[in-house]
């Protein structure tokens, strides 16, 4: 059945029947069941606001941080006092430290191993804002410069197998702190979930010759129903087989598996376009809680056919039994109505500034 007839919908771009969709990275299935009618006012959240008094990432609380191991800062001002622009210091409560490297211990039929690892905080901007959607566009460039600074860092630990970052924002999506701040966890292993990444990618280019991403990248740009927004090097979309409500992902137009070596001119739009997509989101939903992810290949180890990406994922709905059975998701929102909705928002963000 060809995919215009497969993927029907109706006059509003929603789907008129729920449909199983097949995330062709993991051959994860979702299923989007948007006849359960859900409009952005149904996801619209109180934003939560904390008192910034007592923060202790704001500037002039630097000694309340374990030492700071990287900044840009003016270089006449030391380290852990004000005057820096980002900051990464060792997590306070990390999930894994030690050196490495570490042996796999059989224990009967189980296998475990020292739960080495680094766990960084990066501290994104001086002032007592939320997220990228609050900090104008070059700031959130040097955020992302500092994440490439400290994944080429940690990469030099040749025990360090991947290198995750990732961005909770609001307290349902993990963040235990208002202040804006992003983490990175440097893991003597690669996940599973990249490896079912990895997996799915190198049968696509296997079957096909072409990268997945790049083949999405056209196809979504053809048929624009997904697109939220494009630039010469990057675009916002809201993928097929969305797992969550206004899930969107951000992806280099050009094929590049190590988001660590990406260009000047791809980190610049990429912070714009970041910082556009979550302020649409925070308009059109009420600030509503977040976790971006970025992902990319493993480290000390080549992997040509991986297509680096930032995931989006607003926290509006919770996982329940039949996705902790299954690993299957509910969508009770189509992509299609998602995008749309986002690029509406879009408009209405132009038109009051």
């Amino acid at each position: 059945m060809p995919c215009v007839e497969l993927c029907r919908t109706g006059s509003t771009g929603v789907a008129v029947l729920p449909e199983w969709r097949k995330d062709i990275l993991t051959g994860r299935w979702v299923v989007i069941a948007a006849e359960r009618g859900k409009r952005p006012l149904d996801f619209k959240v109180r934003r939560d606001r904390r008192a910034a008094v007592l923060c202790p990432l704001c500037p002039g609380h630097e000694r309340e941080t374990p030492p700071e191991v990287a900044a840009y800062r003016p270089v006449d001002t030391p380290p852990d006092t004000p005057g820096w622009r980002v900051r990464v210091v060792p997590n306070k409560f990390p999930a894994v430290r030690g050196e490495g490297p570490a042996a796999v211990q059989s224990c009967g039929i189980y296998r475990a191993m020292p739960g080495i690892g680094v766990h960084e905080m990066v501290i994104e901007a001086p002032e007592h804002v939320r997220g990228f959607e609050d900090l104008d566009p070059e700031q959130v460039a040097a955020v992302l410069r500092m994440w490439q600074e400290r994944s080429r860092a940690l990469r030099r630990l040749a025990w360090i197998k991947y290198i995750q970052v990732f961005k909770n924002t609001g307290q349902a999506a993990g963040a235990s702190l208002e202040h804006t701040h992003s983490q990175i966890v440097a893991l003597p292993l690669v996940p599973d979930a990249l490896r079912a990444e990895l997996a799915g990618m190198a049968e696509h280019v296997q079957a096909t010759g072409e990268c997945p991403l790049c083949a999405m990248l056209r196809q979504e740009a053809e048929d624009g129903s997904r697109m939220i927004v494009q630039g010469r090097h990057a675009a916002v979309f809201a993928p097929f087989a969305s797992r969550f409500p206004f899930e969107v992902w951000a992806v280099p137009r050009a094929h590049q598996e190590d988001f660590a070596l990406a260009g000047e001119a791809v980190i610049r739009e990429l912070a714009h376009l970041l910082r556009d997509v979550l302020g649409r989101l925070a308009g059109l939903l009420g600030s509503p809680p977040y976790n971006l992810v970025l992902h990319t290949a493993p480290v000390n180890s080549p992997c040509e056919h991986y297509h680096w990406h930032v995931e989006v994922l607003p926290r509006l709905a919770v996982c329940a039994g039949f996705e902790f059975g299954t690993g299957c998701y509910i969508n009770p929102v189509a992509p299609e109505a998602a995008a749309r909705h986002l690029r509406e928002a879009g408009k209405s963000r132009a038109k009051k500034s």
